[in-house]
């Protein structure tokens, strides 16, 4: 496993940052996930979402990842970016991915 990983998300139009850190547990297997956010809605994700196996999150369809199951339950905007910054985040600590930045470029 990678040890660490930090996203920045910029939303857009909304105008809020989220900060995402995603620390490989060594114990337990697990990435354990931080959420700082200007968004009220993050921020209820933040309380309920800590950890989560990066093998069976990186793997499974995306409508059955903990983290898109959370996000639905509190981020009332589908095109809200921070969902797949925090798959990012999780796959970088878990050893599964390269630190990359990721773009939407809107024109």
């Amino acid at each position: 496993m990678s040890d660490e990983c930090k996203v920045t998300v910029d939303a857009g139009v909304c105008k809020m940052k989220t900060i995402i850190t995603a620390k490989a547990n060594p114990d337990t297997g697990m990435v354990d996930v931080d959420i700082q956010s200007d968004c009220p809605n993050l921020l209820k994700l933040s309380w309920s979402f800590k950890s989560v196996c990066p093998y069976t999150e990186v793997e499974a369809p995306m409508k059955e990842t903990e983290v898109y199951k959370a996000a639905s339950e509190v981020i009332p905007h589908a095109a809200c970016p921070v969902p797949c910054g925090m798959i990012k985040a999780i796959e970088v600590a878990g050893g599964l991915g390269l630190k990359r930045d990721v773009t939407i470029k809107v024109e």
